[in-house]
């Protein structure tokens, strides 16, 4: 006789996944932000399915009332936290200026839904090779592996409509509380950091009861 299957047992599961289904999860990246490429790596193993939102960086920060800098103290935790996860770094020259055309081609990329792979391919090239991600060139990398027409990317690149989308999406993560950058929600819950993405994910699996975590 086989073994007697528990009904409330399968329901209990199925409530739980359509309850993690419900929970709307976005992950809030700048390409500029090193910290973005510290998360990229683990996003999708993280948070499967997440929708991946450009925000600027240089907005949010202006809104704290923080100019964009280079302290060396910055560098420093960035490298440090670099190291303990195993992940080579390389300063861009550019770091830490705005990548604008980069960002507008990662937006069309986000719409395409090719988003997660755009920001792995591009944040490497920027973090791991020192690469400048508004050269064309660099773009045609990015676009390449993420799947994404080369034409179609340079088209976005000028579209300087998507810089105010950029912008009002860190004002919204500004309303929320966010103090920097990449921020994760989890439904209603906000975590700001690429350190909290464990965190993250364990809400996601676990949804109820849903906490404010900065």
């Amino acid at each position: 006789m086989g073994s007697v299957v528990s009904l409330d047992a399968v329901r209990q599961k199925r409530r739980g996944q359509l309850t993690r289904e419900r929970v709307r999860t976005a992950f809030f990246f700048d390409l500029a932000d090193p910290g973005t490429y510290l998360a990229a790596e683990r996003v999708e193993a993280l948070l499967p399915g997440a929708a991946f939102v450009p925000a600027s960086l240089e907005a949010l920060r202006a809104g704290l009332g923080r100019p964009l800098g280079d302290a060396p103290a910055a560098r420093a935790t960035i490298a440090d936290r670099a190291a303990a996860l195993g992940m080579p770094l390389v300063w861009p020259e550019f770091y830490p200026q705005p990548r604008r055309a980069a960002m507008r081609a990662a937006a069309f990329a986000c719409e395409q839904g090719r988003g997660g792979a755009f920001v792995l391919a591009a944040s490497r090239l920027a973090f791991c090779g020192g690469f400048d991600l508004d050269d064309p060139e660099v773009l045609a990398e990015a676009a390449a592996a993420a799947g994404l027409a080369l034409s179609d990317v340079l088209d976005s690149v000028g579209d300087a409509v998507r810089d105010a989308e950029i912008d009002a999406a860190a004002a919204r993560l500004l309303a929320a509380g966010a103090d920097r950058l990449p921020a994760v929600r989890v439904g209603r819950v906000l975590f700001c950091g690429e350190e909290r993405l464990v965190e993250a994910a364990a809400l996601r699996r676990d949804p109820a009861p849903q906490r404010h975590a900065q």
